[in-house]
């Protein structure tokens, strides 16, 4: 699925809708514009920059282990740990992100998070899309 010229990517996995960011302003954008509170997120861990990206949940699902596992995996490769083996991937929802006052655009603070280890991998359309790799994001 398409999404050049937005200030995110859109996929689809197992019929959940993810969205990942392209870049620090579009991130802010994304966590806390578009993305609703029942909607989860996720983002690399340990301070890393990348992409902040959002399964959304208009249907207040669970959101099952293997979408959000996938997710993460798209979180990992959309950061500057793409090229580790595995990298570890925090979640949550997004009524448990804030904006610290004063913060730089991409960063966030986490009330409550879980973890996920993964290894990297885009999604299957990303290497079509030639718009850079997200990696100048928080």
């Amino acid at each position: 699925m398409a999404s050049k010229g937005r200030p995110f990517r859109r996929v689809e996995v197992d019929g959940f809708e993810v969205l990942i960011g392209r870049g620090a302003r579009e991130n802010d954008e994304l966590s806390f514009g578009v993305a609703a509170p029942r909607d989860s997120w996720l983002h690399v861990a340990g301070g890393t920059p990348g992409s902040h990206v959002v399964i959304r949940n208009p249907d207040k699902l669970v959101v099952p282990r293997a979408v959000i596992e996938r997710a993460a995996s798209y979180a990992a490769w959309f950061s500057k740990a793409r090229n580790a083996a595995s990298v570890e991937v925090h979640y949550c929802l997004v009524s448990d992100i804030r904006k610290p006052r004063g913060a730089p655009a991409g960063l966030v603070q986490l009330e409550r998070f879980r973890k996920v280890r993964v290894r990297p991998a885009p999604p299957a359309d990303a290497a079509s899309e030639g718009d850079g790799d997200g990696l100048d994001t928080e």
